[in-house]
């Protein structure tokens, strides 16, 4: 059992929780997962590490209610527990070397990019961050990007807050600006990423893309996460959860990845509608 050590809602459908792991806080690096189990009945589920904690030995996660298992893990507070944290999983981050990278993140993805902006600024890196959502009421993790980076775009689409806009605006500006990256590593929905490449593409700057949406179980047993990649015009499969979740952006087949991830989407609001009445059972 792994008890929580703290929790915070950072904004109406994510939350951040602290949870004891000492074995996971001493080995995690930016850009791997764990996978937890609520309970004994409980499925399955992939979450990277936003954050460690290695003198109290803790592991942050941060996840969006989607589905039952997140509304579920959503209901508990500090001081409970939950039955299994499994990790680090998956390939760390590919970070040397690089000495200027632009961050860009959309969403829930920005738990996932904070841990690696923080990584590169403490290696003396220039960190420039992107960070998108809907609309002010969404934004999250924004004291920490400010912390861990030398420039900051914050983006709206509906410009509610910071600049009004997606977050290939400021992306393309830099690029046509002259600005030079070693690497653009960016986190969110698929769709953001492939516009993402889409944008660096005719500057021909190397981009890194996390590939956590597709994950499903985590181990590559269920499929689920199979990617299909151009790679020297040959096309290859792999597996986010043990061959990633990191690709290089330019080979992905991002059409594909998200016709596969629409397949789940009643089957997870079923399950959000199924554990939203159980505990409704329970209070009454």
């Amino acid at each position: 059992m792994y008890r929580i050590v703290d929790k915070k809602v950072l904004n109406p459908t994510v939350i951040q929780l602290w949870i004891e792991a000492h074995l996971v806080a001493n080995k995690a690096k930016p850009g791997q997962f764990i996978i937890l189990r609520v309970d004994e009945e409980g499925e399955r589920i992939p979450l990277t590490v936003a954050g460690v904690n290695k003198e109290i030995g803790a592991v942050k996660i941060i996840f969006q209610v989607v589905g039952g298992t997140t509304k579920k893990l959503s209901y508990l507070e500090a001081g409970e527990y939950i039955q299994d944290f499994v990790g680090p999983l998956g390939v760390a981050t590919h970070l040397d070397g690089l000495k200027k990278v632009c961050i860009v993140g959309g969403g829930v993805g920005c738990a996932i990019a904070m841990p690696i902006a923080e990584a590169l600024h403490a290696m003396g890196a220039e960190v420039t961050s992107v960070i998108g959502f809907r609309n002010k009421d969404l934004v999250i993790l924004e004291d920490e990007f400010r912390a861990c980076s030398d420039v900051l775009h914050l983006m709206t689409d509906d410009g509610s807050y910071g600049e009004a806009g997606n977050v290939t605006a400021p992306l393309k500006q830099m690029l046509e600006a002259g600005e030079q990256f070693d690497m653009i590593i960016t986190i969110g929905p698929l769709i953001m990423m492939k516009f993402v490449v889409a944008t660096a593409k005719p500057f021909g700057t190397p981009v890194t893309v996390s590939m956590n949406p597709i994950m499903i179980d985590g181990t590559g047993m269920c499929g689920g996460c199979r990617l299909s990649l151009n790679v020297d015009g040959k096309r290859v499969t792999k597996f986010a959860c043990v061959d990633g979740p990191d690709f290089n952006g330019y080979e992905v087949d991002f059409d594909e990845a998200m016709s596969r991830g629409r397949m789940y989407a009643d089957f997870e609001r079923h399950a959000y509608e199924k554990s939203c009445n159980l505990f409704k059972k329970e209070v009454n």
